[in-house]
């Protein structure tokens, strides 16, 4: 997989947040009394569950932003899949700087590798579709950006990352407008030649109504597995097909087999258990 790393300034900001927040007023009071402070320690990233591994970029830098002695070797990079006890990296240096970052590394290491865990589930379960699995907006204020790599690392693939990046024209806005044609117009002639238009419809009746102002890509939102079928036959390659709607494992293949270009699933990034990872301490 050819994953590139999120930038370290995009970072740095996110985990000296989660540090300070847990540093409160007085730093690790539990650390300072029973460590001493030369003592240098070595300890281990270990998965306690199959999974795949994504974070390991913010687990450094919880440590490095702690003290810059801080050594960590990877063994498992980010998107690799592991299997339960696996060594995931190798942390040493000094003891008080470990044990004070251990808990805000792993938070966000769990939290990650869990969204890459179950993106990868849903993407080996569409296997041989040509359908792509695709996050949503729905996603931890702040931590949007890791979120979205998180799935990148699983397999899957973004949606767009804001408001911004383009037109999703849903179903408020098409009752505020009046209408389908009304809001599609409206967005065209408010937007750039390289912005897309998207059109949410929930019936083959609304689809048929959008294809006719040729939308760049259409949201079939909870509709069942016939009307998907009947959907993507009547689009037939004008525009871009996305099944959205309560996806799961179990349903995903059959949905894929209808041949929506993209299945868009929401609980990814805001419901993803954590993957179970801990830090064990080395014997010298």
């Amino acid at each position: 997989m050819n994953l590139s790393p999120l930038p370290t300034i995009m970072l740095e900001p996110l985990v000296r947040a989660a540090l300070l927040e847990d540093l409160g007023r007085a730093g690790d009071l539990t650390t300072d009394a029973i460590v001493p402070e030369n003592h240098h320690a070595t300890t281990v990233l270990v998965a306690r569950q199959t999974g795949v591994v994504v974070g390991l970029d913010l687990a450094m830098l919880a440590f490095r932003l702690i003290d810059q002695n801080v050594e960590l070797i990877v063994e498992r990079a980010d998107g690799s899949e592991l299997s339960q006890g696996q060594v995931i990296a190798t942390v040493s240096g000094p003891a008080r700087a470990i044990l004070t970052a251990e808990r805000t590394a792993l938070n966000f290491l769990c939290h990650l590798s869990g969204i890459a865990t179950a993106t990868a589930s849903i993407v080996d379960a569409v296997r041989g579709h040509d359908a792509k699995i695709v996050c949503t907006r729905k996603t931890t204020p702040g931590l949007r950006a890791l979120e979205k790599y998180a799935v990148r690392a699983g397999g899957g693939s973004n949606h767009r990352f804001g408001l911004d990046d383009a037109i999703l024209i849903k179903d408020n806005h098409i009752a505020i407008a009046g209408g389908i044609r009304t809001a599609i117009e409206r967005a065209r002639s408010s937007i750039g030649h390289l912005v897309k238009i998207e059109v949410e419809v929930d019936t083959l009746a609304q689809l048929e109504e959008a294809l006719a102002l040729a939308p760049d890509a259409v949201l079939l939102d909870n509709m069942s597995i016939d009307e998907l079928r009947q959907a993507v036959v009547m689009v037939a390659g004008r525009a871009i097909t996305e099944a959205s709607g309560r996806i799961t494992p179990a349903t995903a293949p059959a949905i894929a087999a209808t041949g929506v270009d993209l299945i868009s699933i929401g609980w990814l990034t805001h419901s993803a258990p954590i993957l179970d990872i801990g830090l064990d301490y080395r014997e010298p």
